[in-house]
């Protein structure tokens, strides 16, 4: 397992762009990361467009901690081209038949898996299955980091729940301070950049009629050095004497 998972998530399909159809899969995956204590890093949403799905996967590739959920594309029809791209950007090769994946199909659709269906069967190289408890009809991942699966909600949505639970089920926990400071973010800079990189910063900038406010939050894994910046960030605020409230 990945120590540090950079979680990306990649929902395809033209329909969701053009307003045919409404995207359910970036607010599933979402909940499911959050109750677990992780987040993504980057949602992409792109049209049925092999090339610049070829250059968002090695995006993601290049990113050495991540993780990746790629929904839709992984049937026969000629608008089905993930499985050969993942393939291209993931294995740097061209699709195997899968025997395991081949014989679920067969068993499923018998002679209806000829002469189109059965092409699901090819996958990526050393590509594992993602069982999919509605229909039968597999993912596939790639390196248990990789994840492939259809772009049908009620298909896609368990086979990602067992994906985290098995994979991922619980993040290192994090500790936070969250305070509101009376004054606009831009009095706050010298403060926030004073802040060693590994400590997890939020400043949200609120309006309240004319007046501005700051929201700041800092989360770290480690209780005690979290507690030594939450103490260095307001004791700067008291000696500018700048009003804050812990939230």
């Amino acid at each position: 397992m990945i120590d540090n998972p950079s979680f990306y998530s990649v929902i395809i399909g033209t329909e969701l762009l053009n307003g045919r159809r409404a995207d359910s899969h970036f607010a599933h995956l979402n909940s499911e990361l959050v109750k677990r204590g992780w987040e993504q890093k980057a949602s992409f949403v792109v049209k049925d467009d092999p090339k610049f799905l070829e250059d968002i996967f090695r995006l993601i590739r290049a990113d050495e901690n991540s993780v990746m959920f790629s929904y839709g594309g992984i049937g026969s029809t000629p608008d089905d081209f993930t499985r050969e791209i993942a393939s291209l950007a993931f294995t740097d090769a061209s699709l195997v038949r899968h025997k395991e994946a081949e014989e679920i199909i067969k068993t499923r659709l018998g002679e209806r898996a000829f002469p189109h269906p059965i092409k699901m069967a090819d996958l990526p190289k050393n590509a594992d299955l993602i069982q999919n408890p509605i229909n039968k009809m597999p993912g596939f991942s790639l390196e248990n980091r990789f994840f492939f699966v259809p772009g049908f909600p009620e298909m896609a949505h368990p086979m990602v729940s067992a994906v985290l639970r098995e994979y991922f089920p619980k993040a290192k926990e994090k500790f936070s301070c969250n305070f509101m400071v009376e004054v606009s973010e831009a009095r706050l800079i010298d403060i926030m950049i004073s802040l060693p990189k590994e400590i997890e910063l939020s400043c949200l900038p609120q309006f309240v009629g004319e007046k501005r406010r700051s929201e700041i939050f800092l989360t770290y894994h480690d209780r005690g050095v979290l507690q030594e910046w939450c103490h260095f960030f307001k004791t700067k605020l008291e000696e500018e004497d700048i009003d804050y409230q812990v939230l």
